[in-house]
């Protein structure tokens, strides 16, 4: 039995009425929800509990889109590359696509919202050079030149909403149907969306929660013909594509889109391409219009006496809680799908709503429900990463999703989450909503900013894939962190520079990417800010190819701060003698494990003798150290996630910073042990992060050091 009760939704299904009482006395539950494929009846509905229900804006509503086909959602698709070899070739446009989830859109003329596109040359082919035959799927080019690339770019209807395609396949639901999308910026879709929720609140007097899962628009997610994913990007506007926003779109900006400004070369403008003009232009109108009718949903859902609650996820596309919108939409919570540190902060800082709710995992799906399987592994490690950013800012309430009646069958897990949500609670309740002690102030940089707030690497979100890319490991780090994050835009420093509280800015990724930045670099005012401001006292920590592009005789430009560059086979006429790695460093001091830089960045090379090379190993430079003026650069060479790269950039960050004698004034010398302290409320708390006992040495912030043994995953509350 549960020793204390509330902050968790619990899920549900219909005829699981007493097993459901018992889950909410053992988990201490205070609400209920159903799931995509699950009701709950009325006899679930009566218990003590608050009733949340999952609604669906513009899927789940078949008897409606059959007949309004015209109003399906649109995406814009590019076909394979093809190679001509003669004059004449056909492209098979639906090549590698699933045809059951989408299908070429012949309605609106081909000719005017299709491009044909030379990809060796990159030339539009003229509209009257090809020819389109509807029963094969396939653009006739006439004139094609031989041995040039040639691709279609194309409207096509979505006819089956990804998500729920996703759930179908994975639960094997047979002949269920297929959740049709329909677009509410269409008119009938417009009026239907709003007037079938005012008669489904009637209807469901039940219903304390309104989860809108979400609203209108899903991430861009593609299935190819072995109904396998072929494209993810949980960021993209793929799918708010129609002819009418394209219209709309021209009308208000006063220059129209291409297709190649949605497809973009096959990328999709995926969240790692530096974003174009149009394409925020693009993003910036689907917001506006989505803030907007979202907020006519919500005003409907508090008329009727009910609390409106989004769910971060599926359709989810212009809401960006981070956003300029957001606010509008009146939103009372936010609640989402828990992957580690980086996506509970992702939702725990959200603003403007009265609560967040993070879901965890493991989902309860026969994917990992299932006989031999132990689901308890899934959920202790998604615990132990959620729980160091739960440390420095807390979801409000905590829940699973799924089929109940599939986790009840494993009592060890069971078991698991009773204790786990006694744990939440217990933490809840000591931080009580105070601001924890921070050592730094520290910046991520790139292209997006504060619309990506603890967004920034993600491949897909939580459910979807696991964030295995070697930067991300920096966000899951900081997630926990003792230090104050912040997301800031090369747009920012060339307006406002870079801001005053600020100790460390971090600029990490690949080169050519938003996140590195690419030609945003190419700027000689931002580089002539940046270099000014780490001169007179700053800290930039650079990871993997820090302010990469080629220009002026250097990769890296902001090489002088980093005190290092890439080779990248132009001088390597030019001797590299600086390759003795410092016997001690700061940020390496204490450390016995071997180093794991991830996929890493080859090629790396000090540039003089006063670049301190703190670890240097096949050839090249993995961590360096430079001073720059009043201040410090730091150079990583990457940082995938885990306990010892965590304690690498902490000590690679005060030492940029200059404030090394600050780093143990909340301090566990025990790399798998974090100290997070609240001194609003005059306690702290020491955290075992491992699921084996530590031993560590605890700096009080008094200058006091005890030594102190800690159980597996333990927490320890202690007074200040």
């Amino acid at each position: 039995m549960s020793k204390t009760k509330g902050r968790l939704t619990l899920p549900s299904e219909s005829n699981f009425l007493e097993e459901t009482k018992e889950i909410i006395d053992r988990w201490g539950a205070d609400a209920l929800r159903d799931s995509d494929g699950t009701k709950l009846d009325d006899d679930i509905k009566n218990l003590d509990a608050k009733i949340y229900t999952t609604y669906f804006v513009a899927r789940g509503h078949n008897e409606f889109a059959k007949d309004h086909m015209e109003e399906c959602q649109q995406l814009y698709i590019m076909s394979k590359h093809q190679t001509a070899f003669s004059g004449e070739m056909r492209i098979s446009f639906m090549d590698g696509y699933y045809e059951e989830q989408v299908i070429p859109d012949y309605i609106h003329d081909p000719k005017k919202w299709w491009e044909v596109i030379d990809r060796t040359t990159g030339e539009v082919v003229p509209v009257d050079e090809w020819s389109l035959d509807q029963e094969q799927h396939q653009v006739i080019v006439k004139n094609a030149e031989a041995f040039h690339d040639y691709t279609v770019s194309l409207l096509v209807y979505a006819i089956w909403d990804p998500t729920q395609m996703y759930n179908h396949i994975t639960n094997d639901w047979g002949d269920k149907p297929h959740d049709i999308p329909f677009d509410v910026r269409q008119t009938a879709s417009g009026n239907f969306a709003k007037d079938y929720l005012k008669q489904w609140l009637i209807d469901n007097p039940q219903t304390d929660v309104v989860r809108f899962t979400t609203f209108f628009y899903h991430f861009t997610l593609v299935f190819n013909n072995h109904r396998k994913e072929k494209f993810v990007d949980w960021f993209g506007y793929g799918a708010t594509v129609s002819v009418k926003a394209l219209e709309e779109f021209e009308a208000e900006y006063g220059y129209a889109l291409r297709p190649e400004d949605i497809v973009d070369n096959g990328y999709y403008n995926s969240t790692f391409r530096v974003p174009t003009k149009a394409y925020r232009d693009y993003m910036d109108f689907v917001q506006r219009f989505v803030a907007k009718k979202a907020k006519e949903l919500v005003d409907i859902t508090h008329e009727a006496g009910r609390e409106a609650v989004m769910f971060l996820g599926d359709n989810w596309i212009g809401t960006e809680p981070y956003g300029p919108y957001f606010e509008s939409i009146g939103l009372d919570a936010v609640a989402g799908s828990v992957g580690g540190g980086a996506t509970l902060r992702l939702i725990s800082d959200i603003p403007h709503v009265k609560y967040t709710e993070g879901r965890f995992l493991p989902y309860f799906f026969p994917d990992t429900f299932y006989e031999g399987n132990d689901p308890c592994i899934e959920a202790d490690e998604n615990w132990r990463c959620a729980r160091r950013a739960i440390m420095r800012k807390p979801v409000d309430r905590i829940g699973y999703g799924g089929y109940l009646s599939l986790a009840y069958k494993f009592p060890k897990f069971v078991d698991y989450v009773e204790q786990l949500a006694d744990e939440f609670r217990l933490i809840y309740d000591n931080i009580a909503n105070s601001k924890p002690y921070c050592g730094l102030k520290v910046a991520i940089l790139n292209s997006w900013g504060k619309l990506r707030s603890w967004q920034t690497y993600m491949v897909a979100h939580a459910l979807w894939y696991k964030q295995t890319y070697t930067y991300f490991g920096i966000l899951e780090a900081l997630s926990g962190a003792s230090v104050d994050v912040s997301f800031i835009s090369f747009d920012d420093i060339r307006k406002n520079g870079v801001p005053k509280d600020i100790d460390v800015i971090i600029n990490a990724g690949d080169a050519e990417t938003a996140f590195s930045g690419g030609s945003e670099w190419e700027d000689n005012e931002l580089v002539t800010t940046i270099r000014r401001w780490v001169y007179e006292g700053g800290g930039f920590v650079g990871v993997g190819e820090p302010s990469a592009v080629h220009k002026g005789g250097h990769f890296f430009q902001l090489s002088d701060v980093l005190g290092v560059d890439k080779e990248l086979g132009f001088t390597l006429s030019t001797d590299k003698y600086f390759t003795t790695a410092c016997e001690k460093h700061f940020i390496i001091e204490g450390r016995d494990a071997a180093f794991d830089f991830g996929e890493g960045m080859k090629n790396i090379y000090a540039l003089d003798d006063d670049t301190q090379v703190v670890e240097y190993s096949n050839h090249e430079v993995h961590i360096a150290a430079h001073d720059y003026g009043k201040g410090r650069g730091v150079y990583l060479a990457g940082l995938p996630y885990s306990q010892e790269n965590t304690r690498l950039l902490m000590r690679s960050m005060f030492y940029a910073a200059n404030k090394e004698s600050e780093l143990n004034k909340w301090y566990a010398d025990n790399i798998d042990c974090e100290v997070h302290a609240y001194p609003e409320t005059g306690k702290y708390a020491v955290v075992n992060n491992s699921c084996e006992t530590q031993q560590t040495k605890v700096y009080d912030g008094q200058g006091n050091c005890v030594e102190m043994t800690l159980e597996p995953s333990a927490i320890y509350w202690k007074e200040i």
